[in-house]
């Protein structure tokens, strides 16, 4: 499988009177992974949320595969979604439903309305065994029978990767995905997600505070302040005052 490469061409988002990204210029190539570090509102999420087109800029372009997402139809921009997961901050999984369930939701964007209702309502035996798989993957596959709201946070979390291992992306989003969850299992869901993403070739871009993970697990960083890309490079060439700049509340 090939990773979906990303392109952000002077690209700004304005939220009203709010700036959220200015300017941004981003080439993501197949199979890369990179973090997103920076504090709370510097634009993490909302550049997240420009790579798989849920935002639209106000100005520049952003391409997934050479795309232009602007000049695509509502059916090509839906194509485009249904191939580039998201593990959302909140995880956005529904509590009373099963495992099974949720992580079905991962292929609806696949399906034709009536399929998916079809899919959701008796799941086919094929698609049961290859969420069996994912979530032995992911290390839990003893709970693909059981309530989500009954599962620890972590487990829950796991849940979400596998949801959107489900929908057999080509890239892989995910927005502070250790946020909930402590130290032992933070690094234990960041190493599962790289992994992973190396091992199916996956192109994978997440948002972290935990600037430890990020520079444990990612050969690059991309440091973010007040929606500007303030550096954009190897992990180790990153200076320790670039760093310290970074999180520095008092030029915030």
């Amino acid at each position: 499988m090939w990773g979906a490469s990303f392109s952000l061409q002077k690209t700004s988002v304005v939220f009203g009177t709010t700036v959220a990204l200015d300017s941004v210029e981003l080439e993501i190539a197949s199979g890369e992974a990179v973090a997103f570090v920076g504090l709370s509102g510097a634009g993490k999420t909302t550049l997240l949320s420009l790579l798989n087109g849920t935002v639209r800029p106000t100005e520049g372009l952003v391409q997934v595969d050479g795309r232009t997402l602007a000049q695509l139809s509502f059916k090509e921009l839906r194509q485009v979604r249904a191939g580039i997961g998201f593990v959302h901050q909140d995880l956005s999984l529904v509590p009373n439903l099963r495992v099974l369930h949720n992580v079905l939701a991962g292929r609806l964007g696949r399906l034709s309305f009536l399929g998916g209702v079809r899919a959701f309502l008796f799941p086919p035996r094929a698609y049961v065994h290859q969420i069996y798989e994912i979530l032995e993957r992911v290390g839990i596959p003893e709970k693909i029978y059981e309530r989500t709201d009954r599962l620890s946070g972590g487990q829950r979390q796991r849940v979400a990767i596998a949801r959107a291992l489900f929908q057999q992306p080509q890239g892989l989003l995910a927005d502070e995905p250790v946020s909930s969850v402590d130290p032992a299992r933070a690094r234990s869901a960041v190493a599962l997600l790289t992994d992973i993403s190396r091992e199916q070739g996956l192109t994978l871009c997440v948002s972290l505070h935990n600037l430890h993970l990020a520079r444990e697990f990612f050969p690059r960083l991309v440091g973010l302040r007040a929606g500007r890309v303030v550096f954009d490079r190897a992990t180790h060439l990153v200076e320790e005052s670039e760093f310290k700049a970074l999180y520095d509340l008092n030029g915030a």
